[in-house]
């Protein structure tokens, strides 16, 4: 059984981590449209490739030629709409959702201080936050941004607090926001297993794999992301929590410049998480969010 992946450090340990749990499992790495363009900042690059799935396409492409069996993806890169011929044949436990602040906490940044992101998500809410602060486009893999604020290139980076954790990095951690602060991406700190829809044995082999939990939380996060239009690369965030039989999801769409933020907060029940998602969306577009989408796609 192959298993495609991309090349970065952590994508690798995703990818590993599967590996595992499948005996005789190989991992093939694929490089993608996302790894190839590092000069620019990740919302520019799909206007100029035309490219959704910046950091999937190449590897569906190859579960699509049936070159690798199945794919590890953070899961809040994979476009909600994927081709009908592909599916997530599981959701594994989710680590933790939520932003990590590296360097200094942010209460510690003095004013014009640097913070690093290549998130617009992010950089929104940080420039509500601390409209004080300027927000610098760091892009490249973990290892790499971490190089950079050392050498002095920033004063603090914004990166999810998942990775560090399964990198062995918890403690470059300077402050944890909470979603109520800073909300996630939709799907951070899950991973997303793909493999083709008709491969009945790759997809019973996976079922192991499966964390009821974290489905049920990814599939109402991008339903609302998927009602709203959106993909990874606008600033739309959200997280979806269940407790018991209920999904509680709150959703975010911010403007760029952080100046307008709308939320909404929904409870429903787990067993349809696509409807709670749907609801939240509608919500969010009710209070004003399409305004400020259109302006973010906007040429």
């Amino acid at each position: 059984m192959i298993i495609g992946s991309r090349g970065s450090q952590l994508a690798l340990w995703q990818a590993r981590w599967v590996q595992a749990r499948l005996p005789g499992a190989e991992v093939v790495v694929i490089q993608t449209t996302g790894d190839r363009i590092l000069d620019v900042a990740l919302p520019q690059a799909v206007p100029q490739t035309g490219i959704k799935g910046l950091f999937t396409k190449e590897i569906e492409e190859a579960l699509l030629d049936r070159r690798v069996d199945l794919a590890v993806h953070s899961l809040k890169d994979l476009p909600t709409q994927m081709d009908p011929r592909l599916v997530i044949a599981a959701v594994p436990a989710r680590e933790d959702v939520r932003d990590a602040v590296v360097g200094r906490r942010l209460a510690e940044l003095a004013p014009g201080a640097r913070i690093g992101t290549s998130s617009l998500r992010r950089a929104s809410q940080l420039r509500r936050l601390r409209p004080d602060l300027k927000v610098e486009n760091i892009r490249g893999n973990v290892d790499t941004r971490l190089r950079k604020l050392d050498e002095g290139r920033c004063d603090a980076l914004i990166l999810a607090a998942a990775g560090l954790r399964r990198l062995g990095l918890a403690g470059r951690i300077a402050e944890l926001l909470e979603p109520e602060v800073m909300c996630p991406a939709i799907g951070q700190g899950a991973l997303a297993i793909q493999c083709r829809a008709e491969d009945g044995e790759t997809r019973r082999l996976l079922e192991p794999l499966e964390d009821p939990a974290a489905r049920a939380e990814v599939e109402a996060e991008r339903a609302m992301l998927e009602q709203l239009g959106g993909g990874c690369l606008v600033p739309i965030g959200g997280w979806a929590v269940l407790r018991g039989s209920q999904l509680s999801l709150t959703g975010l769409v911010a403007s760029p410049d952080g100046s307008e933020v709308v939320r909404a907060s929904l409870d429903g029940p787990a067993s349809d998480p696509a409807d709670l998602g749907r609801r939240a969306a509608q919500q969010l577009l009710d209070r004003g969010a399409g305004r400020i989408l259109d302006l973010v796609h906007a040429p």
